[in-house]
């Protein structure tokens, strides 16, 4: 046991008590000085007996910096994964208090003050939360962060902003307050990416890795916020080193193959984040727009003279840039693909395939010439068929984010082609409806939509790609679906739309009336909703990560620890078939 006097009472915080997980702060023992003979009136009591709760709140004002310690270390203590003493502290007002003495000179007052409120903000109870941010917690953080050169409360700090950042209403209140402290005092210094630009560093001992627990305190802050509005994304981009630093963290990551864990997790949805609108978003974003469609639907016959990136060869001309990209230009250069392409080979952790497809799908949203090359680069690096094998993940999420980004991809018309010979059974084996050889799969609805939108765009200009379809009988499971009274409005609509598109080539219709199809299968009704866009066009389906509804998202207001613990990883090399 270790004890800690003061005021006459004996505090006593069990050494045993497990303190586990990123989100809470560990329990401290406190100063061990007594102020029971300055303190204490009259003959020394017989026994000891454990202050309560507004008598700890009380001690937080005393004049004396070792009472006010011992109380916040023992409030850190109380709160631990305890909601209704939190919510004691909020009402008896022990949150402005602990606040106040961060301001605190001395370390033990303001690192004890600190570590409560981490544990009171972790939790899905907003009112803590807002409590903290109401008597100017976040300022309070952040100076404390701003003069602090110690590791293991810069951890607490961070980790405290972590958990504040899971609630909307305090989302701008840390980008307008937290972020550059946050860039300036973590990401950039311990990074390593300034040094790296030095040159002479070995490259696979990233010195982000002293730092990891703050890192990953901070990518998972700067994940949460940058999903809060367009706004945040732009002070986001534009703050200066963020996201050179994530970069640096990422391909660190990469060259070590160490690709699983929290800290590239986090930093690569805040990459797919900071990816989403980024061709409206940008500044001068109207420079990289094309008024011409440009390598979509089938390609122009064209006499004499060079052909132009139509996209329907496997080359593309990229223009060399005069001065090395920076800052925000980083997240849309086309050698960023290889930095997503790498982790859909290598990484086992499903936050992080889905948050690479996802970003890709972004990239390649809009009509723009940035999203132009990198649809033409993914399939340069081979991403076309990583993406299709990963249709078959275990995972939903994993699979509807294949699915968009290969929607988006789709757009190019040689990635169309490709897509078209080779994804098309991926694509059916995500349907409801498989039968006893080929058993359906449980995927959301959302995904099954996603996988309907995207057969939609591949098989929609190729006969080819509608004869795959047909004999990876693709044809009985959109029927189904369209039958199914159980499937929703949306999904019996996707469905209907290939079902038309496949009976609008007339080639294929004496073959599939030979197999027992009647017209009347495929000329489904459909309510089209007013978004409805046809093959070729253009959709911003990726949101930011932090989306609201279901269950995983619901876990997300807490820090989720890592997904992949001991023993569970795989090690088993992934393999590709090559398109051609």
């Amino acid at each position: 046991m270790g004890l800690v006097q003061s005021l006459g009472y004996l505090v006593v915080i069990p050494q045993w008590t497990v303190f586990t997980g990123a989100p809470l702060a560990q329990g401290e023992r406190g100063s061990m000085a007594s102020l029971d003979s300055t303190l204490r009136k009259g003959p020394a009591p017989t026994s000891w007996r454990q202050p309560e709760l507004p008598e700890v709140i009380a001690m937080l004002n005393y004049r004396l910096d070792p009472v006010k310690s011992n109380a916040a270390a023992f409030l850190q203590h109380l709160t631990f994964k305890n909601d209704k003493v939190k919510s004691e502290v909020r009402r008896l007002k022990g949150i402005p208090a602990l606040v106040s003495m961060l301001d605190n000179p001395k370390k033990e007052v303001h690192y004890a003050a600190c570590g409560a409120l981490k544990n009171i903000s972790y939790g899905r109870d907003p009112d803590n939360k807002i409590a903290i941010k109401n008597c100017d917690g976040i300022p309070g953080l952040v100076r404390l962060l701003r003069k602090t050169r110690d590791q293991d409360l810069t951890d607490t700090i961070t980790g405290t902003l972590w958990n504040l950042s899971s609630h909307d209403s305090v989302k701008m209140e840390i980008v307008d307050h937290a972020l550059h402290a946050l860039s300036d005092e973590v990401m950039v210094p311990h990074s390593g990416w300034e040094r790296g630009n030095e040159g002479g560093e070995e490259s696979c001992k990233p010195r982000h890795l002293e730092w990891e627990t703050a890192l990953t305190n901070t990518t998972g802050c700067l994940r949460n916020v940058s999903s809060e509005r367009s706004e945040a994304r732009r002070k986001l981009r534009e703050c200066s080193g963020l996201v050179d630093s994530l970069m640096y963290i990422v391909q660190s990551q990469i060259n070590c193959k160490d690709v699983d864990n929290k800290l590239i997790e986090n930093s690569v949805c805040l990459l797919r984040n900071l990816s989403y609108q980024v061709h409206r978003e940008i500044p001068g974003s109207e420079r990289y727009q094309e008024t011409i469609p440009v390598n979509q639907g089938p390609a122009p016959s064209q006499k004499g003279g060079k052909k132009e990136d139509d996209g329907t060869s496997d080359s593309i001309d990229i223009p060399k840039r005069s001065t090395p990209a920076k800052g925000y230009e980083l997240l849309f250069q086309p050698e960023v693909v290889r930095v997503y392409t790498s982790l859909l080979k290598e990484s086992k952790n499903p936050s992080v395939l889905e948050a690479a497809a996802g970003a890709v799908q972004n990239l390649c949203a809009g009509r723009w010439t940035y999203g132009r090359y990198i649809r033409a680069v993914v399939r340069q690096e081979h991403g076309l068929p990583m993406m299709t094998e990963l249709l078959s993940h275990g995972n939903d999420r994993v699979v509807r984010a294949m699915s968009g980004a290969l929607r988006n991809l789709a757009i190019d018309a040689r990635n169309r082609e490709l897509l078209g010979k080779h994804a098309v059974p991926n694509l059916v084996a995500n349907l409801p409806g498989g039968g006893q050889s080929q058993p359906a799969r449980a995927l959301s609805e959302e995904t099954v939509v996603s996988v309907l939108s995207t057969m939609t765009e591949v098989v929609g200009s190729s006969a080819d790609a509608a004869k795959t379809l047909r004999s990876s009988q693709g044809i009985e499971r959109l029927v189904l679906i369209n039958k199914d009274s159980n499937r929703s409005d949306r999904e019996v609509r996707g469905a209907g739309q290939v079902l038309q598109i496949v009976w609008g080539f007339k080639e294929l219709r004496r073959t599939l009336e030979k197999d027992g199809w009647k017209k009347t299968d495929f000329m489904v009704n459909l309510n089209p909703p007013n978004n409805t866009r046809s093959n070729g066009g253009y959709e911003d389906s990726t949101l930011p990560l932090i989306d609201r509804g279901g269950k995983q998202d619901r876990d997300r207001d807490m820090i989720p620890l890592n997904d992949m613990g001991p023993g569970k990883k795989n090690n088993k090399k992934k393999t590709y078939t090559l398109f051609s």
